[in-house]
């Protein structure tokens, strides 16, 4: 039975994946995350659990010895783009260095790591979806920290694969991050207007299919990067419009704008579409449309 520590499993994608391999019953599964864990489980207990600050290269180190697992999957990061352009230091600490030390210690103790990342590494000028095989160029520095953090685990780590998502969405439980599906969903139900952009392109991605995606990538036997996204690419806008049709909201509620007129504070990629054609075609993977996440978040 494998031993598989998934690292950031108090945070979204982190939790889906942490509840959905201990669902499967054939894994020892084992939590870890800056915080005591926030959602213990009322009915079993399925996991262990070690509040760890991965920017502590001890707190670490000891995390790896206590577990010795076979897989590491690293969920966490300092990933609110915002704040990790005014904030450099705390996000290369996180974004970065413990990365590094991740790939290090997962080449001590043989584990395989796989390390979320994001369509954020690319620059956003493309003409079409982004590949595995294209150079990223970010354009704030929550994507540069990405990328970083991508080249420490190929430079550093023996067994491992990449995984790109792109705006993961589904139901957040209490104190996690939201999603714009999410909160167009409050804004729209709240009779509340709702600007967003229309000329930002993205590949919204699942919450269960960044689980499944990653849980492909457990036995896969060669090394590298994988876009873990959905198949349909949509601006923000497009996706406010969806939820609204799939709740029978007013779309009037809806104000698109163009990013110049939203006039963000950081830089984003205007397209970061990715292609999710290598990792269909090589592990198998098979992302739900979007009207089924609507379904799964909503319900009819």
């Amino acid at each position: 039975m494998k031993k598989i520590l998934v690292i950031g499993a108090n945070g979204f994608s982190g939790r889906r994946i942490l509840k959905d391999l201990c669902d499967k019953n054939t894994y020892q599964v084992i939590g870890s995350s800056f915080r005591e864990d926030l959602y213990p489980p009322t009915d079993y207990h399925c996991y262990d659990f070690f509040p760890t600050d991965i920017r502590d290269n001890d707190a670490l180190n000891l995390l790896f010895a206590n577990v010795r697992p076979d897989v590491v999957i690293n969920t966490s990061a300092l990933s609110v783009p915002d704040y990790c352009e005014t904030h450099h230091e705390e996000a290369y600490l996180t974004n970065v260095d413990a990365v590094k030390r991740m790939a290090m210690l997962c080449n001590q103790y043989g584990s395989r790591l796989i390390h979320l990342s994001t369509d954020f590494v690319f620059e956003g000028t493309s003409n079409r979806l982004y590949t595995e095989t294209d150079t990223p160029c970010p354009v704030n520095y929550y994507g540069f920290t990405k990328w970083e953090g991508e080249q420490q685990i190929i430079a550093h780590s023996a067994n491992y694969a990449i995984a790109r998502v792109a705006i993961v969405y589904g139901n957040a439980l209490p104190g996690q991050h939201g999603n714009i599906f999410q909160l167009a969903a409050n804004r729209l139900r709240s009779g509340e207007t709702l600007r967003v952009v229309s000329d930002q392109w993205r590949t919204p991605t699942f919450v269960g299919d960044v689980s499944r995606g990653t849980e492909l990538l457990i036995d896969h036997s060669s090394n590298g990067i994988f876009h873990i996204a959905g198949k349909e690419c949509l601006t923000i806008a497009d996706i406010a419009f969806r939820v609204a049709d799939h709740l029978k909201l007013d779309h009037f509620l809806i104000h698109p704008v163009t990013t110049q007129e939203m006039g963000e504070a950081t830089p984003r990629p205007m397209f970061s579409g990715l292609s999710i054609e290598k990792a269909e075609r090589t592990i198998g993977y098979h992302p739900h449309s979007i009207q089924e996440g609507l379904l799964d978040m909503f319900g009819k």
